[in-house]
């Protein structure tokens, strides 16, 4: 019997047990869209689960960043989120949603994931088996409290994590971050064209630096007062200079001769760039992304109260995106919050996608983006990017489950289908991209230019199919979805499939579930929780909602 493999994972109770998604469509508000209508940022209401699925079939590896802040299951209140749930489901629960994320990155895209201590750990190593440990990226330290809590029994806690991963490191690369501190060792400044400079010794130093290591690299070097100068090491062996004399020759203006006891050494002009780019360092202090202090006070100059507790500094956001994204690159966030990631990511000409389940993604996040878009946000990174307004984007809500059962307990088509969502529905479910076309009304959507599908609630006959095939162009093929069809349909023509629904449909999915979401049951604290007096909401804590049905009469344009 054949040993069975066996590797390093993290189990869970319920781990394989992932939900079977629905792909929804989604439905635009005209209504609650908002500035330029050609704008493809999006502002999704609806779980997020089901909304990534939404848009998988779309933007399957085309987004560039991923940039989250998940509830941190640390028992600690959140406004909008009950944040408190026992480690399986949480690890499930977020499981579920990294491979989603996976499909949804680009080969050079890259997640980052706000987390604290309490379920760290447990992440990275989920974040290891979904993403390869090998395109782990960074674990950045970010200094979240401008000042210690004095009444604090253990420790006062000052950081929270940043995780970053890549979906293909050997693809990834991060932008350089821009400097104006100048290093102290530039200590001297050419007197021709002021560029500050440092000398280093021009003879090689380390590794192979000795004269038979690179027998060319070794020659005299003239002195001002016309003294050979070679390259001797400290013991007094015979070493090498860094360069060529060719280089030297055409370099000569970077050489500088310098007279000690010991006699001439020769150095070379090593100039600081006008822009300074430095790689980013893994310890973000407070002083350069801000601090929850800072967040706070952002969050209450917009909404002129105190709405979130957790919210995140616009410019640790913007550090962010600048690091992993360039302009019109997706940015994605589903767990939306106040609206943060998507404010940023609009100022700073990115495209948007943000997810959010609550109320508030109509309460907050909708006049908040309104806001950026007007020009009329002039808090967080606004005056540093000099954000004056432009763009827009579109409001979406997910449709409701395309099956559901009557009164008899039967599966049918939900009735709140119309035609059109139908059509675009049946689409996306056999996995053909939904445009229609204007001259052929059975031409909905396509998978290849010559594979089509056409979704209809009519009874189906031969005669109708007979004229069907004689539209379809050579190689060209066509399903048809419909509830009922005459004897004989199925087996008519070679090029034409004919399926029934909703019996096409059944066991592929969960229908009519509308919640995936975090269903927290908050924890008991404990004495050295750091939770700070300001910090807890007073009375009120809004409930997400379960349910995202499409009331307004004006929600009919299909995504």
């Amino acid at each position: 019997m054949a040993k069975q493999l066996q590797k390093l994972e993290l189990t869970w109770i319920g781990k394989g047990d992932e939900p079977q998604l629905e792909p929804r469509i989604l439905i635009e508000d005209p209504s609650k869209s908002f500035g330029d209508p050609k704008s493809e940022n999006m502002l999704i209401h609806g779980d997020n689960l089901l909304a990534l699925k939404a848009i998988e079939q779309q933007l399957s590896a085309k987004i560039k960043c991923i940039c989250i802040d998940p509830p941190y299951n640390t028992g600690s209140a959140f406004a909008h989120y009950d944040d408190g749930i026992e480690h399986s489901l949480w690890l499930r629960l977020m499981n579920d949603r990294l491979k989603l994320f996976h499909r949804l990155l680009t080969d050079d895209g890259s997640i980052w994931i706000a987390i604290d201590d309490n379920e760290m750990y447990y992440l990275k190593i989920l974040c290891d088996e979904i993403f390869g440990r090998q395109n782990f990226v960074a674990n950045v330290i970010w200094e979240k409290s401008d000042s210690p809590r004095m009444d604090a029994v253990y420790f006062s806690v000052r950081h929270d994590y940043i995780l970053c991963y890549a979906k293909n490191k050997e693809k990834f690369s991060l932008n350089r971050e821009e400097s104006s501190d100048l290093a102290s060792h530039y200590d001297k400044i050419d007197p021709v064209n002021g560029k500050p400079y440092y000398l280093k010794p021009l003879r090689a130093m380390g590794g192979e630096d000795r004269k038979e290591d690179r027998p060319s690299m070794f020659f005299p070097i003239i002195a001002p007062d016309g003294i050979e100068v070679f390259p001797i090491r400290q013991d007094g062996s015979e070493g090498r200079w860094r360069w060529g004399l060719e280089k030297i020759v055409s370099e000569k203006d970077r050489i500088d001769f310098v007279k000690g006891r010991k006699g001439w050494t020769v150095n070379y002009r090593i100039y600081a760039d006008n822009t300074i780019l430095k790689p980013a360092e893994t310890i973000w202090k407070h002083e350069e992304v801000g601090s929850n202090r800072t967040s706070k006070a952002e969050i209450k100059a917009i909404f002129d109260s105190k709405a979130f507790d957790t919210p995140k500094p616009e410019k640790l956001i913007q550090k962010i995106i600048q690091l992993a994204t360039n302009e019109n690159d997706y940015v994605l966030d589903s767990f939306l919050g106040s609206g943060t990631t998507s404010a940023v990511a609009h100022k700073l000409k990115r495209r948007w996608i943000g997810i959010e389940l609550g109320d508030h993604a109509t309460t907050h996040c909708l006049p908040r983006l309104q806001k950026v878009v007007t020009g009329k946000d002039k808090g967080g990174i606004s005056g540093a990017v000099n954000w004056e307004g432009g763009g827009g984007f579109k409001f979406y809500t997910l449709a409701p489950s395309l099956i559901q059962k009557d009164k008899y307990g039967t599966e049918i088509i939900n009735p709140e289908y119309n035609p059109n969502m139908l059509a675009a529905a049946m689409a996306k479910q056999e996995g053909f991209r939904y445009q229609p076309d204007e001259n052929n009304y059975w031409k909905q959507g396509l998978s290849s230019d010559k594979d089509f599908i056409f979704t209809t609630t009519q009874f189906i006959t031969i005669a109708m199919l007979d004229k069907l095939v004689e539209e379809l162009n050579q190689n060209e093929s066509l399903l048809v979805c419909c509830k009922s069809f005459a004897k004989g349909c199925n087996s008519r023509h070679k090029n034409i499939t004919i399926k029934k629904i909703p019996q096409m449909l059944l066991g592929r999915c969960e229908y009519g579930r509308d919640d995936y979401s975090f269903n927290i049951v908050n924890l008991p604290l404990e004495k050295d929780d750091e939770i700070e007096d300001d910090d807890i909401m007073e009375n009120e804590v809004i409930k997400p909602k379960s349910k995202n049905k499409t009331e307004d009469e004006n929600q009919s344009t299909l995504f």
